[in-house]
């Protein structure tokens, strides 16, 4: 099994690789991980992760500019079937449009938008950076089996996913009203939250994304 992350310039890759390798270590040495601009390798790949850190235009732009990457992603992810990962700003990529310093479509995906967050309690910082409790019904997707009530993930983010169909929500976390913490439809997932950053939490959600059938 090939498992390509796909490098945009977007930072963070290095972690996420490192998460990625350890599970693979821990499930026994039937898949390799590739950290990747290639949409050649992309193409071939068996399950695609997208990680992503900053501003949504700019990661967009970054994806944008490599040759055959989007179109690559497009072919294997919603004609070919094969799973897919979308991680903060990669999971935000998903969304019809994004509205952060102005208004940038997005892969459009998954249906909604991404817009500013703005907590009910202004004594709650923006930046949301920290730990924080899962929301989720048992059952809801296999990415969650096995998390138990109140898994803790790691967050460091101002906007937020607003999703257009609540059935493509599948977590959330509370930080001064609900926040989307996790989305997917299809063979596409997405988390808000860092799961390389989320130590027990985050493994068993790339490992439950490695084994999934979707």
């Amino acid at each position: 099994m090939l498992i390509a992350i796909v490098d945009y310039g977007s930072g963070n890759l290095r972690s996420a690789a490192k998460a990625f390798e350890r599970v693979v270590a821990e499930q026994g040495p039937t898949a390799r991980v590739a950290v990747t601009s290639d949409a050649a390798l992309v193409a071939r790949a068996d399950r695609i992760v997208l990680p992503g850190v900053g501003a949504f235009a700019d990661c967009k732009a970054g994806l944008a500019a490599l040759p055959g990457m989007i179109e690559a992603m497009a072919e294997q992810v919603r004609v070919k079937g094969r799973p897919f990962f979308g991680i903060c700003v990669g999971m935000q990529l998903l969304a019809t449009i994004g509205r952060e310093h102005g208004e940038h479509a997005g892969l459009g995906w998954i249906a909604g938008e991404v817009v500013p967050l703005v907590p009910a309690d202004p004594a709650l910082k923006v930046p949301h950076m920290g730990w924080n409790e899962l929301e989720f019904e048992p059952g809801r997707h296999p990415l969650l089996d096995g998390l138990p009530a109140g898994a803790h993930a790691y967050f460091v983010h101002s906007y937020r996913f607003a999703c257009a169909r609540p059935e493509t929500e599948l977590a959330r976390v509370e930080y001064g009203g609900p926040v989307t913490a996790m989305v997917g439809r299809d063979t596409i997932v997405g988390t808000q939250f860092h799961p390389e950053k989320s130590q027990a939490t985050g493994l068993k959600v790339i490992a439950n994304f490695l084994k999934w059938k979707p």
